[in-house]
């Protein structure tokens, strides 16, 4: 390990004399060089950058001027040069380092505003092989490196934001402070590490590699939050490279600012609901403490946001409210009726959003599309000293995978039934049970430590909304039950049935399965396994 030289300390101000100048994205690039040089900063810089500087009427020096070398091979050696690294990395309070640069004829560069070839953006674009890797940078990533490491006498400056801090700090001062400094350096290496984990993804996905040696998630600051899940958590939230409509990427056309829980719950709403194809159904999607308490379909979103309503009223107080289609007046006019923290949509419409206007404190998010809940994918969790990273579950169960398992075969109306509620238990935490009929839950219990107690809960839930709906009867009366993994005793089935569903459906492969079809014939139910588990943790 290299020991740390006896520099003298670096100074607080620096006044710069000359600028290094490379940027793909030329947005500001005129205001921002026309600035430097009415500071009287000199102006360096390489290809197209210095065309378009040399176009605003700029005074502007090539980079082979520093060097005495051309550029060269497509442009893919031009800074990698002793002149340009030595100027950047140059100590200019060390003896040494001051002797070797007047010797060598290397002049400072105080400043250096780069902000690296589109590596993403090309790959987001679907581009091919050879094209990503024309656009891996390895200059820009030297020099940004270079200059951070010389902190004490280099501002660098990687995005447009960055950049008109140096200028206000010189217009201000004439000099760049240490503190301004460090602070852009620290920026700098995040930057150049989301550009290596962009890369290092990428390429490893070239190669089939699933799971490398080494995986590196990068992420770009979206907002600080007022605290975390509780007040006394601080917290933040991060974009990462990931290109899926949701909480991430949506529009906020009003509210207070989103919350650590918002963000989880709304994520967790939106993803549920574009289950459901909004060319067959409309549908909506209420969600409390990242479980849904209400799922339902109609005709259109006013009556599917009732009927998921009714499910569970109680709890969709406060709740998040997601839907599959463009927002209407009418629906937006019932989901004013209750207090609501957030709604998201692909789309809402100028009468909606005049009605959601009149409640200051609703978030309203427009997402501009659907995810697709076929697309694969990456998700993570973090753990003590580690990350748990996994496939997306991009389960999706039709009629035809499905086993009848029991004497009785299902109606028509029961297999829908089955279907839905099993797409709606792959997102409740498990354990995880879900009643439903006629294309909304009728009662969903989730999160127990053991299916029993899951199938009690949603039968309870199911009792309190037919109260509240003035019925005689459960909601969960002639329905299906969804697990979302399989009932290891038959306890859980008959809870089920006394309840009254009708129908069962689950993946099967306990050891007890002999057991739990018997339970389901003596009972008279009808029961499908699927297969596929799709547990929630």
């Amino acid at each position: 390990m290299p020991a740390a030289p006896d520099f003298p300390p670096a100074p607080d101000r620096v006044q710069p004399t000359r600028a290094l100048i490379s940027i793909s994205d030329k947005t500001g690039l005129e205001e921002g060089a026309r600035a430097l040089h009415e500071l009287g900063v000199e102006l360096v810089s390489t290809g197209g950058t210095r065309a378009a500087i040399e176009k605003a009427g700029l005074p502007v020096k090539d980079v082979a001027d520093l060097t005495g070398f051309p550029e060269m091979m497509d442009g893919r050696v031009k800074t990698l040069h002793p002149k340009v690294h030595g100027a950047l990395l140059g100590v200019r309070d060390a003896e040494s380092h001051a002797k070797a640069m007047a010797e060598h004829g290397i002049v400072n560069i105080d400043v250096v505003w780069i902000d690296l070839y589109p590596f993403e953006a090309t790959v987001a674009s679907g581009a091919g092989f050879d094209a990503c890797i024309e656009n891996i940078d390895i200059g820009g990533p030297a020099m940004i490196r270079s200059s951070a490491k010389n902190h004490g006498y280099v501002a660098v400056a990687t995005d447009k934001a960055a950049i008109d801090e140096v200028i206000a700090a010189l217009k201000a001062d004439g000099a760049t402070t240490l503190e301004l400094r460090k602070r852009l350096a620290a920026r700098a290496f995040a930057r150049t590490a989301a550009y290596d984990a962009a890369v290092s993804g990428w390429f490893a996905g070239q190669v089939g590699d699933a799971y490398p040696a080494r995986k590196t998630i990068a992420g770009s600051l979206l907002q600080t939050m007022r605290y975390g899940e509780n007040p006394h958590q601080s917290a933040a939230f991060y974009k990462t490279s990931e290109v899926r409509p949701g909480v991430t990427t949506a529009r906020q056309l009003q509210g207070k600012e989103l919350s650590y829980n918002n963000v989880a719950d709304t994520d967790a709403a939106f993803e549920l609901v574009a289950e459901f194809d909004p060319s067959v159904a409309a549908a909506c999607v209420i969600v409390k403490h990242a479980n849904p308490c209400g799922v339902a379909i109609g005709a259109d979103l006013a009556t599917a946001y009732q009927r998921a309503l009714e499910c569970d009223p109680v709890s969709a107080f406060g709740g998040i409210v997601a839907v599959n289609r463009k927002l209407d007046r009418a629906a937006a006019e019932k989901i004013v009726e209750i207090f609501t923290e957030v709604v998201i949509a692909p789309e809402v419409d100028e009468d909606a959003a005049a009605v959601f206007a009149a409640k200051k404190n609703l978030r309203l998010l427009v997402t501009d599309g659907l995810p697709d809940p076929l697309a694969g994918g990456e998700v993570f969790r973090s753990v003590a000293g580690g990350l748990l990273v996994q496939s997306r579950d991009i389960a999706r169960i039709k009629a035809a995978d499905l086993k009848i398992v029991t004497k009785r075969q299902p109606t028509d109306e029961e297999v829908r039934d089955m279907l839905f509620a099993f797409t709606v238990a792959k997102h409740v935490k498990s354990n995880a049970i879900v009643y439903a009929k006629e294309g909304r839950t009728a009662g969903i219990g989730a999160g127990q430590m053991n299916r029993r107690d899951s199938a009690r809960i949603a039968a309870l839930r199911a009792k309190e909304a037919a109260e509240a709906l003035g019925l005689t009867d459960s909601l969960a009366k002639d329905s299906a039950c969804a697990s979302e993994a399989f009932f290891p005793f038959p306890d859980g089935l008959l809870e089920a049935a006394a309840a009254g569903a009708t129908a069962v459906i689950q993946p099967g492969g306990s050891i007890k399965d002999a057991d739990v079809i018997a339970a389901a014939d003596q009972a008279g139910l009808t029961m499908a396994f699927t297969g596929v588990r799709v547990f929630r943790h």
